[in-house]
This record gives C-alpha cells, structure tokens and sequence, in this order.
C-alpha cells in the first residue's frame, strides 16, 4: 500500500469500522479479543503509526499518565512502576516517568512540563508540593493519585499508608523485644515528610512507653551502604550502651550490620538492627533484618485502576485508601 496508512486503510483490510480501531488502539479491553487480534494484525502487516497528537486534539487528553518519583536510583519505586506500568497497558495507556530529585522545585517544573503534553493522568510520590505546584493541579482538573504518604489534604487521590504508624510500630516491636535504649537514623530529611513522620512515630510510641530518645541519638546521613555503616559508628559513640537501632531505610540497615560485622559485634546479641522497606536483600542477609513492608506494587496497581475508573467516568471525587504495611521480625532483633 503506498502513501500514509490511516485508520480508514486499517478498518478496510480488518474488516471494521473505523471506530472499532480506534477502540482497539486506545480502549483494547472493551474490544472483543478475535476482533482485537484481526486489528492488531493489520496493523503490524501495514505498519500502521496512530497519530497521536491528533486525537489529543480532538479529545483534549494524550494516553500519557505521567509519573513523578523522587529518585530513578532508589529500586524502591520499582515495583510501584511495575504495578502502574501492568494496569495501564491492559487499558492502552501509557507511562511516562521523571524524578524531581527529591527537590519540590523541580517538581513543580516537572508538573508544569507534563500539563502541557495533556496527559490523561498524573501519579506523583510526593504528597507535599509547592503551592504553585498544588495550584496548577487544582486547575488542571487531570485525575491525580499521590502515593508516598497519606495526606490529610490531597490533591485528589491517594493511595498508601501511614509512615507516622509504621514508625510507631517498629517502636512497638522492639519494645516487645524487651530493648530500652534506642538509636534511630535516617537519610538526610530536608523536605521529605515521608521520613520525618517515620521518625516521629518512633519516638511517639518511645514516649508512649515512657522513653524519651535523647536528641544526640537520632541522627541524619548520606545514602547508601556507607551512610548506614555512620550511622551506626556515631550512634555507638554517643551511647555504647545503646541496645537496638532503628534505620529508615534497609540499605542503611544493611550498612550498619556491615559494620558491626568489622567491629565484632553480634546482631542481635550485642546491639539489634532494623530497617523499612523490606528489599530482596534484606531476608538473605546475616542475620536476616526485621523490618517494615510496605504494598508497593499493590500501591501502583491501585494507583493506575484510580486513574483508569476516573477516566472511564466509574468513580468521582475525593479518595483515600490506606493500604496499611507489615513488621516483619527476623533474626536481626
């Protein structure tokens, strides 16, 4: 076939209306799977391209969902993304992702840039942004899910769980472990709620049990392996009768069981060690490191479903789910 294939070329040699294709390209799961197929074949045989920028100016909106993550280097997102990525492929969307580098000013830069390609949708991990950022949202009018804490004001979805009650939880279990003297250290918190209110939990449900963590003894650090293995050298030099440490972070976790293995010290006999988060690492380590899980693939599949109801007209107006979290005790307290 020479020339520019369109839709009408596709119908044509499929044997269906127009609007079946576009179904088929934009909406495959309302279209009969044998009729899909037929679509699909045609399509690859001629090699045929939808215009994109068309239809989003006929409709308004792309098939884009946009996602914002603080981090492309943080694996954490990576099953969040999956659990996007799964749901809006079943409903010919498509995922377009970027990190704010953990800078609520690049965000906002980011949110203008993605409401100008008119997306269909916006995901975003922070659930605290720049009033001109929470402005441009409220205005847009695109559904928009926020995923990385449960907000007492969202912008119009969210979907997690509580990092000040996950907080309060680690402080509840290694209180059962019969530990009284606590370190805690985290990433550098800045502007990050989602630590601080970790951190805040743990020290309520100290307080709650009577204890007040001295102040020297929570404690901020760089990312990765070595900032745990900081954490723990400092913590142990402001209180070497410190019993258990809690890191909100695993890969902290790991760092500073690391380096009690250098020093010779036991875990747990000597000093206990916990993470969040709850990576594949965490249960092959020695010993392995009790933690909390949080659902981050179900937060991305529930994330995209949000998305894809609002769009489909199934569901309206404000939602907040708590999809909750879990302590998992191991061998490390």
């Amino acid at each position: 076939m020479e020339g520019e294939i369109s839709m009408r070329d596709v119908a044509r040699l499929a044997g269906v209306s127009p609007m079946t294709v576009s179904r088929a390209l934009s909406a495959p799961h309302l279209v009969r799977p044998e009729t899909l197929e037929q679509v699909q074949s045609v399509i690859r045989t001629v090699g045929y391209v939808p215009n994109r920028v068309a239809a989003s100016l006929s409709s308004r909106r792309t098939s884009l969902v946009g996602l914002i993550v603080p981090s492309l280097r943080n694996a954490l997102y990576a099953q969040t993304i999956q659990g996007i990525s799964d749901v809006l492929q079943r409903h010919g969307l498509h995922l377009i992702i970027s990190d704010s580098g953990y800078s609520l000013e690049r965000e906002e830069e980011l949110i203008a840039a993605y409401l100008a390609q008119r997306p269909c949708g916006l995901i975003l991990h922070n659930t605290v942004h720049t009033p001109a950022a929470r402005q441009m949202l409220e205005a847009a009018g695109v559904p928009c899910v926020e995923t990385g804490n449960l907000p007492p004001q969202p912008v119009d979805m969210a979907v997690s769980y509580s990092n000040h009650a996950a907080g309060r939880a680690m402080a509840g279990h290694l209180l059962s472990r019969g530990y009284r003297r606590f370190g805690f250290a985290s990433l550098r918190i800045g502007t990050n709620e989602r630590l601080r209110e970790r951190r805040d939990g743990f020290l309520a449900g100290l307080r709650a049990a009577g204890i007040t963590l001295d102040p020297a003894m929570v404690l901020e650090v760089d990312e990765g392996l070595e900032g745990g293995s900081r954490a723990l050298a400092e913590l142990l030099a402001r209180d070497a009768s410190v019993q258990a440490l809690f890191l909100a972070g695993d890969v902290l976790a790991a760092g500073a069981i690391f380096e009690c293995a250098r020093r010779g010290l036991r875990v747990p006999q000597d000093i206990a060690i916990a993470g969040s988060d709850d990576n594949d690492l965490m249960q092959h380590m020695v010993p392995p490191v009790t933690t909390v899980r949080f659902p981050r693939y179900r937060i991305g599949v529930r994330s995209a479903e949000l998305i894809v109801s609002r769009l489909e007209a199934e569901a309206s107006g404000p939602v907040m789910e708590d999809l909750g979290f879990e302590v998992v005790q191991r061998g490390s307290t």
